[in-house]
């Protein structure tokens, strides 16, 4: 059986079973076991001057890359040697941990079956998957900030990785995975400003053609003129590449998402319900279902 015969055929499985069984247990997740890693190292750095923090920031990351991205590269030599039968469950079982669709869905849909039992129940279970305060968040700003995120984690948690594996395989789902990683531990401003530098630096890279690609997905134009809006939807936010997918549902579902003080997309338009809530988790499912198999489909056309 040949590389690409094996790669097209672990993707969906990998893929079933993310739908079966979701995301496995930290003790023998690898992300997981990389940010325990990533965590006292970058604890380190940020105590050492800017120069020094981010050329060690630069290195660790470099080193890790290349170390993740040989590992990943042996494993898919080895097992596409070995019988079908044995090398797609082995090739699938390393790929899972590199996407989390059937999490992501599930942490957002929480969000608006939460709002349901009340708006601090609600707002406890944002709290789980968004970073900024939301003690303060009303019930739409709950829906806005939940959509926001599925938006955007759809291109970071599901898109990006499985286009980098149609690229590159295993070795580009796996390195991507430590830039987003990376970044989502060590690229914030303030303490991490120097250390955590070259990690969003190269999340940005790494991020940039799969985030267009999701607001595309989310909201295919249909003319110049609609291309030239969800462009200038996407420039309001501060991430070169979070504005494209959050720009795109907005677009999408005739809303306005906010961060206030910071952006406000389709600003015109009036903020979620709980409708448009519903109507975001199925063109989030349409885009996820429609990258994996254009991500399988690219290796079935090299077997």
């Amino acid at each position: 059986m040949t590389t690409a015969s094996t790669l097209a055929f672990a993707l969906p499985l990998a893929w079933a079973w993310d739908i079966a069984f979701g995301e496995p247990r930290n003790a023998l997740h690898p992300v997981a076991w990389l940010g325990r890693l990533l965590g006292p190292i970058g604890g380190r750095l940020v105590r050492c001057s800017a120069h020094v923090a981010f050329v060690g920031g630069m290195a660790v990351w470099l080193a890790l890359a290349v170390v993740i991205g040989w590992a990943a590269e042996s494993w898919q030599h080895a097992s596409t040697a070995w019988p079908w039968w044995l090398a797609v469950p082995a090739l699938a079982l390393v790929l899972k941990p590199m996407f989390a669709w059937r999490m992501l869905h599930e942490e957002v849909a929480a969000v608006n079956v939460a709002l349901d039992h009340g708006l601090d129940a609600a707002r406890t279970r944002l709290s789980r998957i968004v970073s900024r305060d939301v003690s303060t968040l009303d019930a739409a700003m709950v829906r806005e900030t939940a959509i926001e995120t599925l938006a955007e984690n759809l291109n970071d948690s599901v898109v990006a990785p499985l286009l980098w594996y149609a690229v590159f395989g295993l070795p580009g789902a796996a390195v991507y995975r430590l830039a987003n990683t990376a970044d989502a531990m060590w690229g914030y401003r303030g303490r991490f400003e120097w250390a955590g530098k070259w990690a969003a630096r190269a999340d940005d890279l790494l991020s940039w053609l799969p985030a267009r690609l999701t607001g595309w997905m989310l909201y295919p134009p249909k003319t110049v003129t609609a291309w030239r809006n969800l462009r200038a939807q996407a420039c309001k936010t501060p991430s070169p590449n979070g504005g494209w997918p959050m720009g795109a549902m907005a677009l999408r579902l005739g809303v306005c998402l906010r961060k206030p003080g910071v952006y406000a997309l389709n600003e015109a338009a009036s903020p979620p319900g709980a409708p448009e809530f519903k109507r975001a988790l199925l063109a989030a499912r349409r885009s996820a279902w429609m990258a994996a198999a254009a991500a399988t489909l690219v290796w079935w056309l090299r077997a």
